[in-house]
């Protein structure tokens, strides 16, 4: 199966299972670039996605990558990859999809090597001092973030901590960088062809629930405001 022929199947089977999801395609994650990440109360889940056309050169420098910044990991395959769990940790999941179904061959355990403060890093600013403010903490301005990471991780604990980071990425707002998003977009419309796009910052995001079941918006994620 090609890659886009297992996206739109996993889509459907993790909004069925979780419910409420929020969903991030093509992140840059350490030194790899995850297909999926699925961010659910508590949890920041990566999928790697390989289709029949791929192979598993990368996949080690990969799993280091997701086995860092996620709590679970699955790895996401089309039938032809029958030996695929040679090639991941036993704590991972992995998931097969063809034609007709999703089949959660086995489920994922939580990854011992998870980083806390790394997955802190995926919050954009605003949505860090969010987390600041709720716990009781100043503002913090000029303070560098990995000691906003550490005050937040001492005064509140590393359970609660997550909750809120995975709340906040679950309400993220992407209509507040629409205007600049779309100058943006003008602007390296024209670089893009002729670099051939290859330092693009794509992200779908697709927020699934009760109220939004099935709904699927694409957005231009201006890099600045990642960090």
């Amino acid at each position: 199966m090609l890659d886009k022929d297992i996206r739109e199947p996993l889509f459907d089977y993790l909004d069925e299972r979780y419910g409420r999801v929020r969903i991030i395609e093509e992140k840059q994650i350490g030194k790899s670039r995850a297909d999926v990440l699925a961010i659910i109360e508590g949890y920041i889940i990566g999928f790697e996605i390989k289709s029949d056309n791929d192979s598993y050169t990368r996949l080690s420098g990969q799993i280091k990558d997701y086995d860092r910044y996620c709590d679970l990991n699955y790895v996401v395959v089309g039938e032809s990859h029958i030996h695929v769990a040679e090639h991941v940790p036993d704590y991972w999941g992995i998931i097969y999809v063809n034609d007709e179904n999703v089949i959660v061959e086995r489920d994922a355990s939580v990854s011992p090597k998870v980083r806390l403060n790394l997955q802190l890093s995926l919050l954009w600013r605003n949505e860090l001092l969010n987390i600041q403010l709720k716990e009781g903490l100043p503002r913090l301005m000029g303070t560098r973030r990995s000691d906003i990471y550490k005050r937040l991780i001492d005064t509140a604990g590393e359970p609660t901590i997550k909750a809120d980071m995975t709340l906040e990425l679950m309400d993220r707002d992407y209509s507040m960088w629409n205007k600049q998003t779309v100058s943006i977009k003008k602007k390296r419309a024209s670089l893009s062809k002729a670099s051939g796009d290859r330092s693009r910052a794509h992200v779908t995001n697709y927020i699934s629930g009760k109220s939004s079941k099935g709904k699927r918006k694409e957005v231009r994620d201006c890099k600045k405001h990642l960090t």
